[in-house]
């Protein structure tokens, strides 16, 4: 008969993956605890180990499930962005701006150092799809691959750089408009892009 006060999973490791992006996003990865996580989930912190090799592995499965979410943003506000490839670029910038604000984690999480020396397929596929779908929209604008690569680089940066310093307080201290980050990081998109 299973201890009382015990909390038991039908999926931990879904569990140890949904409740470990929550806690990605306030620490980052240097940051990460295992022990912290298996605390929020409720279990032992030798339970997370029984499905993940180490702390890494689960780092790994983390990042690849806010790779797939990303690509998921991306994909439905370029697509709700309407046909004018400008402005699904802008929006999908602004839906990068929206995720990092709203989790914490981006590009520099799927693709952080620590983690490539591990070879996780499924990251590296999942980061695959994310910068397909944005160097994809970007050759919609741009058609050189350079240009292309180049302006996602700045479109990340500029929406990364949005939702982090709103994540600080900086632009919400004394904000000079009511809208939210998403649409203050598409409209700098836009200019950006030239639309």
């Amino acid at each position: 008969m299973p201890g009382r006060g015990r909390y038991h999973h039908g999926d931990l490791p879904a569990a140890l993956v949904g409740a470990g992006l929550g806690l990605l996003g306030e620490v980052g990865p240097a940051g990460f605890s295992v022990a912290e996580l298996a605390r929020r989930v409720g279990v032992s912190t030798a339970a997370p180990y029984r499905h993940f090799g180490d702390r890494d592995r689960l780092l790994a499965a983390i990042a690849t499930r806010a790779a797939a979410e990303l690509a998921a943003a991306l994909q439905a506000a370029a697509r709700d962005a309407g046909p004018d490839p400008a402005e699904r670029l802008a929006a999908a910038t602004g839906a990068y701006a929206g995720f990092v604000t709203a989790h914490g984690v981006g590009l520099d999480v799927v693709f952080t150092p620590a983690l490539r020396r591990l070879d996780d397929e499924d990251l590296a596929r999942a980061g695959r799809a994310v910068m397909d779908e944005l160097i994809g929209l970007a050759r919609e604008v741009r058609t050189s691959p350079a240009e292309a690569l180049r302006l996602v680089e700045q479109l990340v940066a500029l929406a990364h750089g949005y939702a982090t310093l709103d994540r600080d307080g900086f632009l919400t201290a004394d904000r000079v408009t009511d809208e939210d980050t998403p649409t203050r990081a598409t409209r700098a998109a836009r200019a950006m892009i030239g639309a």
